[in-house]
């Protein structure tokens, strides 16, 4: 084991938070090794370090940079064979309380209620033999293209990932946002053909986070959207950008991208408290954000870079919560949603060892 690995191994068995993480399409390992295990917060985002937010915002975790030791390391290719799981299988149970909750869905959307809601479900997966750190370096060699993480705290626990959607990035006022919706199973050498459902969905989520960032911006760039991949999956994305009021604040961009529309729906309150009704369990940090919050320990001015949390699980133990959720229109089919469900939690499913 290299020694960036082993000594974020030897942090973990002293039972003291971390995170190690890979920005999208970089070679860069990053580990924040706080040097005690109190529980820091976040209070108004000016804090500087590493964020770990939940969905409701009520748990809004710091690693701080000033309490942190941070390494680097240029990530050494590892050769690992994704683990074929056979995506047929499946509990029926499952598979009808998670259909029963987007026909609900549909038909709340039918009566005018709200036009799109995003609606999630978490399955848990029994472990063999389970290693963060070969976990890691599976889901950076398979996800290159997303920001994959590892966050522990012994008073939240073990949370990983790799997520293919940033919430914000902020250097000074000026600031990159994206819109992504769609998903769509990659079947070699087939075209992509995206259906009018996945369209519209997807321009839901534009149309909403530029027009609630207007009034926080001096101008707003907008992207053709374009088909991007992410592991095993296709979505669609569109680029947004643009340079913040002077008087705008950090808190404030935040407080009106989260959640965004590809993770809880349109209009906002009226789909998040459909989800918190009818979704029967707690999202916790599944659809948060977390990323590096107002730091400089790259030698650059301090910067912000924010990624929602998606494709994500929870280990416990032995055993894995995975999470996953799909965006709902009138145009939902619940069979093929659930289909949709079961393709996303391959995106964990391949980097574990499962009983």
């Amino acid at each position: 084991m290299n020694p960036f690995f082993l000594k974020i191994k030897k942090h973990k068995e002293q039972n003291l938070p971390f995170v190690l993480y890979s920005k999208p399409n970089s070679s860069t390992l990053i580990g924040f090794l706080q040097q005690n295990n109190a529980l820091y917060t976040i209070s108004d985002y000016t804090e500087k370090g590493f964020v770990f937010a939940s969905f409701d915002e009520k748990q809004l975790i710091l690693i701080p940079e000033n309490e942190s030791e941070i390494i680097t390391a240029q990530n050494e290719v590892t050769s690992f064979e994704p683990i074929e799981i056979d995506d047929l299988s499946f509990d029926a149970k499952a598979k009808k309380q998670y259909e029963d909750l987007v026909a609900k869905g549909i038909e709340a959307i039918k009566n005018e209620e709200f036009k799109k809601v995003v609606l999630s479900r978490s399955e848990e997966v029994p472990l063999k033999e389970f290693d963060f750190i070969e976990t890691f370096q599976h889901l950076v060699q398979i996800y290159p293209a997303t920001f994959c993480y590892c966050f522990f705290h012994p008073k939240i626990g073990l949370w990983m990932g790799a997520t293919p959607e940033k919430l914000l990035k902020a250097n000074g006022n000026v600031f990159e946002t994206m819109a992504l919706a769609g998903t769509q199973k990659d079947i070699p050498e087939t075209q992509i053909v995206w259906q009018q459902k996945e369209k519209d969905e997807q321009q839901f989520v534009t149309d909403f986070i530029v027009k609630r960032l207007r009034e926080f911006t001096a101008s707003v760039v907008v992207s053709e959207p374009y088909s991007l991949k992410a592991g095993s999956i296709w979505h669609i994305k569109t680029d947004i950008s643009g340079v913040l009021k002077e008087n705008s604040t950090l808190e404030e961009v935040i407080d009106t991208l989260h959640p965004t529309p590809a993770v809880c729906g349109l209009p906002k309150k009226k789909s998040k408290s459909f989800i918190i009704e009818n979704e029967n369990y707690d999202r916790t940090f599944y659809t948060g954000f977390l990323g590096e919050l107002n730091t400089s320990f790259a030698g650059t001015n301090e910067s912000s870079d924010l990624f929602v949390n998606l494709r994500s699980m929870q280990i416990q133990e032995d055993k894995a919560i995975l999470y996953m959720g799909c965006g709902i229109t009138k145009e939902s089919i619940p069979e093929k949603e659930w289909e949709e469900s079961v393709n996303k939690s391959m995106t964990m499913k391949r980097v574990l060892k499962i009983e």
